[in-house]
């Protein structure tokens, strides 16, 4: 048992569960945020063009059943709304991320001539001022 409780510890506190338990409540507190947008501003907006206050008053009746398909509808909104808003952070933290790993690249420094290529040099230049 002690055995076990250690290995739970050691997988509790690793870097990656506690960044995932960050991300999770980060989440939690977004979907609210996000519930507010798609309720509060985008819904009003396309109410105007469906003539309902939200897709989730959208139902038909099938006998004594209610099939209330415009929650489906409303739920399908909200996962694209938020994925694409997600899709949005985590391309700007890539972004982020690709500049701080990212090194300005120096040109090659070229090797110190040898004593012969000095020598020859000095032939060459010489050569010169005589031809």
């Amino acid at each position: 048992m002690k055995k076990f409780l250690e290995e739970f510890k050691a997988f509790a506190m690793r870097g990656n569960v506690m960044d995932l338990a960050v991300g999770v409540i980060v989440g939690g507190a977004f979907s609210s945020i996000t519930n507010s947008l798609i309720n509060d501003i985008i819904m009003p907006v396309v109410g105007i063009f469906v003539s309902e206050a939200s897709f989730a008053d959208l139902a038909v009746q099938v006998g004594p059943a209610v099939i209330t398909y415009g929650n489906f509808i409303q739920a399908v909104i909200n996962f694209l709304i938020l994925a694409f808003v997600v899709f949005c952070m985590v391309k700007a933290v890539n972004r982020v991320a690709r500049k701080k790993t990212e090194e300005p690249v120096k040109p090659p420094v070229p090797p110190e001539p040898s004593n012969e290529e000095k020598l020859l040099t000095e032939i060459r230049d010489l050569l010169k001022e005589k031809g």
